[in-house]
């Protein structure tokens, strides 16, 4: 059974940071471009960043430059989001999914498997 977990959610004071793990079960997550999505209630879900089967990272979210960062474990099939000085306009449902192409796709309606979602809120 094909499945992706997303953990690593949680509260976090303004320039806190934050890792969230994505863990693939049923399949090799190296073969595939691995996205991380965020939504808010009221609005749509957004791609934030990804990285490609080549692991190219590509950014989808300009506020997220140089705060947040993608990386892969094979070892531990894991793609992880390490996100640092966060703000409270970072707070979101964060979702990982599978882009089984092995490509980066900003439209969440072209990735082929998702993950639950991880509450991430920023706050004092």
């Amino acid at each position: 059974q094909l499945q992706l977990v997303a953990s690593g959610g949680g509260l976090v004071q303004p320039g806190g940071s934050l890792r969230l793990s994505c863990t693939a079960s049923g399949f090799t997550l190296d073969y595939y471009g691995i996205g991380w999505f965020r939504q808010v209630p009221g609005k749509e879900r957004e791609g934030v960043l990804c990285i490609s089967s080549s692991d190219t990272s590509t950014y989808y979210t300009d506020s997220v430059k140089g705060r947040f960062t993608i990386s892969r474990d094979n070892a531990k099939n894991t793609v992880y989001l390490q996100m640092i000085s966060l703000q409270p306009e970072d707070t979101a449902i964060y979702y990982c999914a599978a882009d089984f192409r092995g490509a980066c796709e900003s439209d969440p309606l072209q990735m082929d498997w998702w993950g639950q979602g991880a509450q991430v809120t920023v706050s004092s």
